[in-house]
């Protein structure tokens, strides 16, 4: 256990982020003792001493902040999950909340920022639920060291930033680095190269993948279809790790993976930030579906189901515990409290 000379930061989460909370708290111990921090991280989990999350009889809310008046002068971290929209006003609620009961700062950590990915209006009718969340979310009180800050990661366009107002500021992150250090310990890692599903993938992630040979998918008209086909790079002869920010169906990985496949590719794997799948639409992926095209698919825990995917292959979890960790213990705890 790190020994730390002021007032800890106070970690509170949603039920559903409990285990990626946990782990939050044992890497940044670990983090400290070996490096040292200013401050450590306690974990809001026990028993009168966190959040009630109730309901009433008609299903609304009925939320209690046990023993609340610990957080004036304190810095409160929240982590969130909008995974669903079932789950999203009982957070606003308490995310709402702590600012007003004088925490000194407050951070939201929302890992998957769910609406992303509509963001924009390309037909007069369309609603862009982006701009809405990001209004909600610019309603978080300030506290008494100014706007709240929102922890964000990968996503999916990066304009959105510039959606928040003012009364919040918007910390953009990326779970990339995880998938660097992962690559770096493959059999074939002198046969890597890096492929990207379309364009927007490629304006996204490229320029993290430097020393890496790069390649571009993209779709294109064939009479009734559309079909997906390599449209700059070459595969052949090598293990070809696809990379985008999310995965909903999968059908556009799937089909890139063929393309590559058809181009010569020895090997294929896929990472995804964000490990949605509706509907169970991962099976998609597994030997037990007959799917044999990749070898590693690797995600994080950003949604809270994608850590029960690691139980079957060829899914592996990259837990965001260490980027947080790192984060906190590079910058957040060497805040001084005082």
């Amino acid at each position: 256990m790190a020994t730390t000379r002021e007032r800890p930061v106070l970690l509170y989460f949603h039920p559903s982020m409990e285990k990626l909370a946990t782990e939050i708290v044992k890497k940044t111990e670990e983090a400290c003792s070996e490096r040292g921090c200013v401050r450590g991280v306690q974990l809001k989990k026990s028993p009168g001493d966190s959040i009630q999350w109730g309901h009433f009889k008609d299903s609304w809310p009925n939320l209690f902040i046990d023993n609340v008046k610990q957080c004036a002068g304190k810095d409160v971290i929240f982590l969130a999950s909008f995974h669903t929209p079932q789950v999203v006003f009982e957070q606003l609620s308490v995310i709402y909340a702590f600012p007003k009961y004088l925490a000194r700062s407050f951070t939201l950590i929302l890992p998957y920022f769910s609406t992303g990915t509509m963001e924009r209006v390309d037909t007069e009718g369309q609603v862009a639920t982006a701009k809405t969340l990001t209004k909600l979310l610019s309603g978080i009180p300030l506290s008494a060291r100014g706007p709240a800050q929102i922890m964000i990661y990968d996503i999916h366009a990066l304009q959105e930033r510039f959606y928040f107002s003012d009364n919040v500021i918007p910390r953009l992150e990326t779970a990339i680095p995880l998938l660097l250090s992962r690559l770096q310990s493959v059999p074939d890692k002198d046969l890597l190269t890096i492929a990207f599903p379309d364009d927007g993938a490629f304006k996204r992630f490229h320029s993290q993948f430097e020393g890496y040979p790069t390649i571009t998918c993209a779709k294109i008209r064939d009479g009734d279809r559309r079909i997906v086909t390599i449209k700059e790079g070459d595969s052949h002869g090598r293990h070809v790790v696809i990379v985008d920010d999310l995965v909903m169906t999968g059908g556009t990985l799937i089909e890139c993976a063929k393309a590559l496949k058809a181009g010569g590719a020895s090997r294929i794997s896929a990472y995804v930030t964000h490990a949605v799948f509706p509907q169970d639409s991962w099976k998609r992926f597994t030997p037990s579906a007959g799917s044999a095209l990749f070898s590693h698919f690797w995600v994080t825990d950003s949604v809270p189901s994608a850590s029960n995917l690691t139980q079957h292959p060829p899914f592996e979890l990259l837990s965001l515990s260490t980027s947080i960790a790192g984060i906190f213990q590079n910058y957040d705890l060497q805040q001084s409290s005082l």
